[in-house]
């Protein structure tokens, strides 16, 4: 038997070799360049000051005398005061400002979990039901979305008004647990449809019917789009002006929308201070929810099939 020796330099190189037959090796990430991400950097800056630039109006407005609206174009005040948070936590026309916030969350609160509900009922039938007329009925339901609010208002207002309806808050909650927001059925009946029927037909073998196999498998699934749903809702209801203008006639039943108008009047001085800082307050509460619940809205959104 004979044994071979190898020098030094060799074995380096013999080793260089074997490193370079193991394979490719992995290349380096590109970094982007320093000015690119100073440019993206600045660009988004500025978008995202034009964006939020309306609110900081707002809000620095409301420190600004009722007299400096007209007169100073600026963006801060030349004589900052709170006296406008004063004057609109005091109220108007003797209601004070927590009745008109009551009225706008009971109203929003009854519109989400109406909404919900009915919504995800009807696109539960529509999506894992076979019956007759449900091209017909679903076709029907997606053509309302044709039809503006203007087109029904009459029919809608003689309703309410022979069931003596007007000037509560039935006419503006009522029809929320009837399945009437076209759009949230739809949205959850393609939800819906991107699930297999696997898990129904097993749930079939098993003894359960359409009530346990909605709340028991659908409803944890389309979590995402039903809290989509929730928060469309909430900001809609909130901000809603005409239809409490239109079935509302008393001032202690009036939500934000509708208590911002008292403080302008025609027929006398208007109070723009008070105005522009009741408006900033009406925000707040949408604002939050918003940031809050923004992580939810972008999985409704954007989840295409189930997760794994």
């Amino acid at each position: 038997m004979t044994t071979a020796s190898f020098s030094e330099p060799a074995l380096a190189e013999l080793e260089h070799q074997l490193e370079d037959s193991s394979g490719p090796r992995p290349r380096r990430k590109l970094k982007r360049k320093t000015w690119q991400t100073i440019v993206w950097f600045v660009v988004l800056l500025a978008i995202t000051l034009v964006v939020l630039y309306p609110m900081f109006w707002l809000f620095l407005s409301t420190f600004k005398p009722n007299a400096e609206f007209g007169q100073n174009s600026g963006l801060l005040p030349n004589n900052p005061t709170v006296d406008n948070y004063f004057k609109v936590m005091e109220g108007i026309a003797g209601i004070p400002m927590w009745k008109f916030f009551w009225n706008s969350f009971v109203l929003a609160a009854l519109a989400v979990i109406g909404t919900v509900i009915s919504s995800a009922l009807a696109a539960y039938a529509f999506a894992r039901i076979q019956f007759k007329g449900l091209g017909i009925l679903f076709a029907a339901m997606i053509g309302t979305l044709l039809l503006p609010f203007h087109v029904v208002i009459i029919p809608q207002y003689l309703l309410f008004n022979s069931l003596n309806m007007i000037d509560t808050f039935w006419p503006l909650v009522l029809p929320k647990f009837l399945a009437t927001e076209a759009f949230f059925v739809f949205l959850l009946v393609q939800f819906m449809r991107q699930m297999p029927r696997d898990m129904d037909e097993a749930a079939r073998i098993d003894g359960a019917g359409h009530i346990r196999i909605f709340w028991a498998i659908i409803v944890p699934l389309i979590r995402p789009a039903l809290i989509t749903c929730a928060i469309f809702a909430f900001i809609w209801s909130w901000n809603d002006f005409l239809g409490p203008l239109l079935y509302l006639t008393s001032p202690e039943n009036y939500p934000l929308p509708i208590a911002l108008k008292l403080y302008n009047d025609q027929t006398s001085t208007s109070d723009y201070g008070a105005t522009v800082t009741a408006s900033f307050m009406a925000l707040l509460p949408v604002l939050i929810f918003f940031i809050v619940f923004q992580r939810f809205l972008v999985d409704g959104v954007a989840t295409q099939g189930l997760k794994g």
